[in-house]
């Protein structure tokens, strides 16, 4: 068995919320040791012995040794659950799995990741770690720091499952056999949206009278303005009684002229006769 890191811990008698706000205006953490053969202990920590025992267990898998001063043996414990304060980050309470060296206990140890995936050297894959870490059962002297997980030989679309991990002696992984621990995967792809951009001519470039965006042509305006007055002046206006007859319907305007002097051949009557002079009588000459 690999030697346990040792904290110092304090027997405490008061509990409840109180008593832990007292504890941490004076610097030391609540905290618990409970284990499957005796009655859960209450504790206290300084809070910079604590952090010493952090940095050095480095999320790792390891034994502590709990000495207290009342008491001369040492408790064989490892780390259950830190709680912490969501705001200050501050260190609320701390409990302890109290185990016995020749007995088998459960823990969760941390999967290490080792070597250079094949598909994220050559096949530009990503990995992904799905199991952080696995539940195992061992004796304290079997215990392993991490569990390592060899990702060299993984190809993109490729997984190492439970049962695929590599076996360590007096250790047995409780987790199903089928549970994914690590994956190459492809990588996904971004989605680009296009906006649509409007075009913008040349400089210099001449625009097309009536497109979009284009300036009117000088004179155009006035010109159209007189071609619907040119038009007006021989359109008939609606309601007048002399407007022009369809063009089917019109006549010549000589034909028109001579049918209007003429009267028909049956209506003409006879010329009158001419009158003839008389000779005055002799005496009156």
């Amino acid at each position: 068995m690999k030697t346990p890191l040792i904290l110092k811990v304090a027997t405490r008698a008061q509990t409840g919320r109180s008593a832990s706000r007292r504890l941490r205006k004076v610097n030391r953490i609540p905290a618990i040791l409970y284990g499957k053969h005796s009655a859960p202990e209450k504790l206290s920590i300084e809070v910079p012995e604590f952090t010493r025992l952090l940095k050095s267990v480095a999320g790792r898998a390891l034994l502590i040794e709990l000495a207290r001063d009342d008491k001369p043996e040492k408790a064989l414990s490892f780390l259950q659950e830190v709680q912490r304060d969501p705001m200050t980050d501050r260190f609320l309470h701390i409990d302890l799995h109290e185990v016995k060296p020749d007995e088998k206990f459960e823990i969760r140890v941390p999967v290490r990741v080792i070597g250079e995936s094949t598909g994220v050297k050559n096949q530009s894959g990503v990995l992904e770690i799905a199991t952080h870490a696995l539940r195992v059962r061992c004796l304290p002297k079997d215990l392993p720091e991490g569990i390592d997980v060899d990702v060299t030989p993984l190809s993109v679309g490729q997984t190492i499952k439970v049962g695929e991990v590599k076996p360590i002696a007096g250790v047995v992984f409780l987790d199903d056999k089928g549970q994914p621990v690590v994956s190459c995967v492809e990588p996904v792809a971004e989605i680009v949206q296009e906006v649509p951009v409007a075009e913008v001519p040349a400089e210099g470039a001449e625009l097309v009278p009536g497109a979009e965006g284009a300036e009117p042509v000088p004179g155009a305006e006035g010109d159209a303005k007189a071609a619907p007055a040119a038009d007006a002046k021989g359109a008939p206006v609606p309601g007048d009684k002399k407007a022009a007859a369809p063009a089917g319907e019109r006549k010549p305007a000589g034909l028109a002229a001579a049918a209007k002097g003429a009267a028909p051949a049956g209506d003409k009557k006879p010329a009158a006769p001419a009158p003839v002079a008389k000779a005055p009588p002799h005496g009156k000459r």
